[in-house]
């Protein structure tokens, strides 16, 4: 057996021996934390010899903080958006669904104490995240989600928090969700409960908590973002929490993917990042005099994560789990005639956005499409397709929807996506696209980046239309007729493929054009399986993607920037700030 699962064993002796009696002296506790791990269990990226950072690498580190402070000194957490975003987590979720799966037994392995539910883990279904966390149970390590309330009976879906004891501290961990859930995702994934917002009832519950437990560290995990701090974003509310709540030590806070500490006076805060870029890592003394808690420091930072610094023994263990998902990820599943570069949606009429308004106009009674470039910069070359080309070409478990709007709605709906996309331009030389320049020190990022989020640049297929680059929002979109050729009617209703994200008011945009996303239900006449499955499924019955497959205008329609004069060479210049050449 392993030394530091004997130590493990130790820890977990000592906090069932322990009464919580706390004696003078000092006292010191390390807290651990990842956090939109997205999947990064291995460190391979199974199509090729380059290694990424993972959980295998993540081990490295968290084994060498137990033996420098002790395991009994430590505390380890994951702040949610687990089980989405790489082929292993994928495999585990939907494909190998009799295995005992590998998540729960990566973080026994580890020795995690608790895991905050994210965005992501409810996206993969009750089916999914059901099944996860009983697996999780088993092990002592619950999701946390205090927040996530059922409607039967006003609990907790899942656990309010956790109690541990280490150094002879007693230690609580609550556990909250994103409040947004609604938002985003399709009620069925989260069918029976709701989400309250964190910060309106965070105090109220530290309060009970501290009046339940008499801990002498709490600590809030929240799947949020570090937010503002103004209060006014449901999605980021870690700095509200930051800045108001009283009688908690630390916010371990997410879902931004962006690494960042903070502290002040008795209260500090740690965004790990995401991807197993870096270790969350907090270091807290404790001064008891008196048999009370006197004094408490606390010191946060980032540990960076090596790649190649992966765990040879942690590797090992689960070889076996690697090579079946590297075998599923392998498997061929067409041939692709024309290469797919997800950064030419961006200019107008792709290959790649082409492919999925195909695909999602296959699905009746469609027939109008909207779709968005979900790979910010992926590239898949002609050749053999192999299922992992799925997984750049759709990243996300969104499902499909058909929806009814109005040809008005479709109009002023484009009028609001290209706003996000493009400026207004009047001369050669302004900037196109919509770019700002970027020097943070928070993301050590240089360079430049679209000012919104790339995946809200919806298009639309089954329409002939223009977008004005020199024209104002509301004056940019001109539609000239449905792909058929049939006039385009602004008072006539169509039925319309979109993501559950989207008709789940994801991106706002439907709300801003006045469709209630809480009653969508009112206007969906289909529902169909995850977009990438509707890919896979396409492909089964026709292997072969060529161009003119994907491209025909009588089925997508055409639309472009216009005047081209201005359009056309604005764009690639800012194409070339964007990615450097």
């Amino acid at each position: 057996m392993k030394v530091r699962h004997l130590l493990l064993m130790g820890a977990a002796l000592l906090a069932l021996s322990c009464g919580h009696r706390l004696k003078d002296g000092e006292y010191t506790l390390t807290i651990l934390s990842t956090n939109d791990v997205h999947g990064t269990w291995f460190d391979s990226t199974y199509v090729d010899s380059r290694v990424k950072k993972s959980l295998l690498a993540v081990n490295y580190y968290v084994d060498s903080v137990r033996v420098a402070d002790g395991v009994e000194n430590v505390v380890l957490l994951d702040v949610g958006d687990c089980l989405q975003g790489d082929n292993a987590a994928y495999y585990f979720n939907y494909v190998d669904t009799l295995s005992p799966h590998l998540f729960p037994r990566l973080l026994e392995y580890m020795g995690y104490d608790a895991v905050v539910w994210g965005n992501h883990d409810v996206e993969t279904g009750h089916k999914v995240y059901d099944r996860v966390q009983r697996e999780l149970n088993r092990v002592g390590i619950p999701f946390l989600a205090i927040n996530a309330i059922r409607d039967d009976n006003g609990q907790s879906y899942f656990p309010p928090y956790k109690v541990l004891e280490r150094g002879g501290l007693k230690v609580v961990v609550l556990g909250y969700e994103n409040a947004n859930i609604k938002a985003w995702l399709a009620e069925e994934v989260w069918s029976g409960m709701h989400f309250d917002r964190i910060l309106s009832r965070v105090q109220q519950d530290v309060d009970a908590v501290r009046a339940r437990e008499h801990p002498d560290v709490l600590i809030v995990g929240m799947h949020s973002g570090t937010g503002e701090g103004n209060g006014k974003n449901a999605e980021s509310e870690a700095l509200d929490v930051f800045n108001s709540v009283k009688g908690v030590d630390w916010v371990l806070c997410s879902h931004d993917h962006r690494p960042l500490v903070m502290d002040r006076d008795s209260i500090a805060l740690i965004n790990a990042g995401s991807h197993s870029r870096y270790l969350g890592h907090g270091r807290m003394r404790v001064k008891v005099e008196g048999g009370k808690v006197v004094s408490k420091q606390l010191e946060a930072d980032l540990i960076p994560v090596d790649a190649r610094k992966a765990d040879p023994e942690m590797r090992e263990a689960f070889q076996k789990d690697y090579e079946a998902v590297k075998a599923f990820t392998l498997r061929e599943v067409g041939q692709l005639n024309v290469a797919l570069r997800t950064r030419d949606a961006y200019k107008g009429m792709s290959d790649y956005v082409n492919l999925i308004h195909t695909v999602c106009l296959q699905c009746q009674p469609a027939r109008l499409s909207i779709a968005a470039p979900l790979t910010f910069n992926g590239n898949v070359e002609t050749g053999p397709l192999v299922f992992n080309d799925l997984f750049t070409l759709y990243p996300f478990e969104n499902q499909l929807y058909v929806i009814s709007m109005t040809g008005d709605e479709i109009r002023r709906y484009l009028e609001a996506s290209y706003d996000r996309w493009i400026n207004t331009v009047s001369k050669p030389g302004d900037h196109v696209l919509r770019i700002v320049p970027r020097d943070n020190t928070r993301t050590q990022q240089q360079g430049w980046s679209f000012y919104g989020l790339s995946y809200n640049f919806d298009s639309v297929a089954g329409l002939h239309y223009t977008v004005d680059v020199t024209k104002p929002r509301g004056e940019r979109v001109v539609i000239t007729a449905l792909a058929d050729g049939t006039p385009f009617q602004p008072e006539a209703t169509y039925h319309v493929a979109v993501t559950s994200y989207r008709a789940s008011g994801g991106g706002t945009l439907l709300d801003e054009v006045g469709i209630d996303t809480d009653r969508i239900d009112e206007r969906v006449v289909a529902r169909y399986p995850e977009i990438r499955t509707l890919i896979y499924e396409w492909l089964v019955k026709d292997p072969t993607i060529d161009r003119e497959e994907i491209s025909n205008p009588a089925i997508l329609g055409t639309w472009k920037f216009v005047p081209e004069s201005l359009a056309v060479k604005g764009i690639e210049d800012d194409m070339r700030l964007l990615f450097g050449e």
